[in-house]
Order: structure tokens, then sequence, then C-alpha cells
């Protein structure tokens, strides 16, 4: 069983043993409907960090409060600063299944949402081989302890992501396409754990 499966069937809260042979089939199915439909996109760039005092910090033109993200960049001197979408074909399929079959809904919105992850860690992967002779910080993403989803506002205009991979906020301020990420991830040179923070 691929990491994606795993990923996938925790989503769903079911423990690795447990998933009956019926949803497991619609799992693989739902993967390979991801793989016709899904639109894969990505933009990133790197940034000077700066963080000051009282857990504010600078990235780029970003200016941010957050004692979390403060620890997980302290040290590093540049942010990598990523968003990612599946594309709108995905939040389409999800409101069709919404309607006609709902258990398949569930299902491919887990799998939608382990099949970000792991575009992810191939889009952070590849930036992160380009900058020779650094290691980086575990993925941080708004919305993950203290950071605020509410800079995600001013991250997508940063990255000009509407007219980049038209991703965009709803007035609700929930990013759409729905299975997009932002994250940020700090590069230093001393040798630190890369697992992804998630």
């Amino acid at each position: 069983m691929d990491l994606r499966t795993k990923e996938a069937i925790r989503y769903l809260g079911y423990k690795k043993n447990t998933i009956d042979d019926k949803t497991l089939q619609l799992v693989q199915n739902s993967f390979e409907e991801l793989d016709v439909i899904a639109e894969k996109r990505s933009v990133y760039q790197i940034l000077d960090v700066n963080i000051k005092n009282d857990n504010q910090l600078e990235i780029g033109t970003l200016k941010m409060q957050s004692k979390h993200l403060c620890q997980n960049l302290s040290g590093c001197s540049q942010v990598i600063l990523f968003a990612t979408t599946l594309g709108t074909e995905v939040d389409r399929s999800l409101r069709k299944y919404e309607i006609v079959d709902l258990p398949r809904a569930v299902v491919l919105g887990a799998c939608a949402a382990a099949y970000l992850e792991e575009y992810c860690d191939e889009v952070q992967s590849r930036i992160v081989n380009e900058l020779k002779g650094k290691t980086h910080r575990p993925r941080f993403s708004p919305g993950y302890g203290d950071l605020s989803i509410l800079y995600q506002e001013d991250i997508l205009r940063l990255l000009d992501a509407h007219k980049k991979i038209g991703l965009s906020l709803t007035e609700a301020k929930m990013m759409t396409p729905s299975k997009s990420v932002t994250a940020f991830v700090g590069v230093c040179d001393t040798r630190e754990q890369n697992d992804d923070t998630r």
C-alpha cells in the first residue's frame, strides 16, 4: 500500500487494518480519477526573513505575528513561500458527488487531501534541491498552531497566485479551488530535521 493511500485512509478515520475492500477499491478509483482531473499548479518565492521581538516577523513584505512560526523559522535567513492547487475540476467533481453519491464525495475529498500533500512534498523537494548547501525546516501553513488563516490574503497577493495559478479567496476567506495549500519552509545553513509539518 503506497503512502498516499495510507494517508487517504487516515483522513477517512480508518486504522490501516480496518478498511473494508469496497472502500479500499473506492479509494483506488478516486486516485485514478484524480490522476485524470487534477490540474496541479504551483508558484513560489524565496524571501528574506527577519524575526523580531514579541513573536513578530517579516517575510518579504509580509508582516505577521506567530510564536509558533517564529520558533519554526528560528535561525533561518530565508523562507520558501509557496502555494499549490489541484485546480477547479476537483471541486466540480466533489460538488457533483455530494449530490449524487455522498460516500464517493467523502472518499474523493480524503484522497484529494492526500494527493495534494503528495504534490506539496514534490514541489518542496524540487525547490529545496535547487538550494545547494542549504537545509530546510518543516513545512508550516496558515491555520497551523497560532498562525492565523487571515494571512492567506496577503500571501496570495504577494505570490500573485490568482494570476499565476488561479488561486484566490472567497468572501469567507476560504481558498478556491478548495484543494489548495500555502506554506512556509525555512531555509538555513545548519543541519536540521526536515520532516514535514502538516
